[in-house]
């Protein structure tokens, strides 16, 4: 069973859809958007098999707050 959709499509499993995963299990980030920061975080996302987006994360320069 692949762990991440990088596995998966290394697998050629085109259909793999992730475990739904609990926001309370990873973090948010208030990183820009497009910033290095920010692709940083989602790289390290799809490494540990986590989604790439968090609902709180910050979406717009103006999206200040975040859990």
């Amino acid at each position: 069973m692949p762990r991440s959709v990088l596995e998966a499509i290394k697998d050629g499993n085109w259909d793999y859809e992730p475990e739904t995963t609990e926001t309370a299990s990873y973090s948010s980030t208030k990183a820009l958007p497009g910033t290095d920061e920010k692709l940083e975080i989602l790289a390290t996302r799809v490494r540990r098999g986590l989604p790439l987006w968090h609902p709180s994360d910050r979406r717009t320069y103006d999206d200040r707050e975040v859990d």
